[in-house]
């Protein structure tokens, strides 16, 4: 078997554009991969152009390790964000065609399962006004459809620090969630890596009586010194990762003791194997995995197959239920959360198929997240 091309599709939303990318074999088997770039869409399908005729065409899709291996070193310059997040899509997509080729779901191919089931966390259900009373029913409302994990970021525009009005308002934000939804739902904190180690820690401090499952970005992703000294002060466990787009680069954090859950995304990091190997390594450090999944159906589906074998899993984050929900036609099959957990796809290869016609229902869209800007938490959140 030979790959003989690739298309790409985007689907396009409000506040992000999703990428899929098919990779067809002369066979006529179809793989499919996804990633969701901020930005960087249009650099993405160029690069992709480009991989196709200096990589691709002619290769064999089983040999995913050799086909990783070219496109990321076989053009010399460094892999960042743009080249990983192609590979990541074309990784995936081979994984589908061997999948469907042996009539087996990725996850087998992978050592085999190791559980049934997945536990899902909601994102993307506080799109609605910033208040107390708002975000109450919100989060009864992700209860009713059966989750018993959310994530939430309350905090507003603060960058770096955030002033004491600020800092009570995000409190009773908070109160207002953790009231709703109980003692034992998992309450994520989402800080989006935009403070100071001193406000972090304090912020944390603040937000102790509520639980909070994990303290999410809580410094920007450069420094791991930082957030080291904030990971020593605090008893909330730290989560970070998604900035990150090589598993090497993760040998520092692993070092530094400065993470007790990663949180690799499957479409930015070079796709199922290599967030697979993170997983192993992460293992051996006594950390947790829990991939950031903001895309699609193919995104967590292709998670689904990393969670089935991955003995340090934890938890799956999921945004098709309540922001963007009409894109999911775009993927037959698409993986749904039930009594709050994930069933592993039991179907070869990725286990749902990409409608392209569906897709060409929501074109390419000036989508943008602006962390910063007034209201945004209504507009986007991620």
């Amino acid at each position: 078997m030979r790959i003989t091309g690739i298309s790409t599709h985007v689907v396009g939303t409000p506040w992000r554009n999703l990428t899929y990318v098919q990779v067809h074999t002369d066979e006529g088997l179809t793989g499919v991969g996804e990633t969701r770039m901020l930005g960087h869409t249009d650099a993405l399908i160029g690069y992709l152009r480009e991989a196709e005729a200096n990589h691709l065409l002619g290769s064999d899709p089983f040999a995913v390790e050799d086909l990783v291996r070219r496109m990321k070193y076989g053009d010399y310059g460094r892999a960042g964000e743009i080249v990983m997040s192609g590979i990541a899509c074309v990784e995936t997509a081979c994984w589908d065609i061997k999948g469907k080729a042996l009539g087996v779901p990725v996850w087998q191919l992978l050592g085999g399962r190791v559980t049934d089931r997945v536990k899902a966390y909601a994102n993307g259900w506080y799109t609605t006004e910033r208040t107390p009373e708002a975000y109450h029913e919100a989060a009864r409302a992700v209860l009713a459809r059966g989750y018993r994990a959310l994530k939430i970021d309350p905090f507003g525009t603060g960058s770096m620090e955030l002033d004491p009005a600020g800092t009570r308002y995000a409190v009773s934000l908070i109160e207002a969630v953790r009231d709703a939804v109980g003692p034992d739902t998992e309450l994520m904190l989402e800080m989006h890596g935009r403070f100071s180690p001193a406000t972090a820690v304090r912020l944390a401090r603040e937000f102790a009586p509520f639980a909070p499952a994990w303290l999410e970005e809580p410094v920007p992703p450069e420094n791991l010194k930082a957030l080291g000294k904030v990971a020593q002060q605090v008893e909330i466990p730290v989560a970070t990762g998604e900035r990150i787009h090589d598993r090497i680069e993760f040998r520092e954090l692993f070092e530094s003791q400065a993470a007790d859950i990663i949180q690799p995304d499957v479409g930015h990091i070079g796709g199922i194997l290599e967030t697979r190997k993170l997983a192993a390594t992460a293992e051996t450090h006594y950390v947790l995995v829990a991939p950031h999944n903001v895309g699609g159906s193919v995104l967590t589906a292709a998670s689904l197959q990393v969670a089935a074998c991955t003995p340090n899993f934890k938890i799956l984050e999921h945004f098709n239920d309540f922001a963007d929900a009409e894109i999911k036609k775009v993927v037959k099959g698409a993986p749904e959360v039930v009594d709050g957990y994930f069933r592993l796809p039991e179907g070869p290869g990725l286990g749902v198929e990409f409608d392209a016609d569906a897709a060409a229902e929501f074109p390419q869209q000036q989508a943008r997240f602006d962390l910063w800007a007034e209201g945004w938490e209504k507009r986007s959140p991620k």
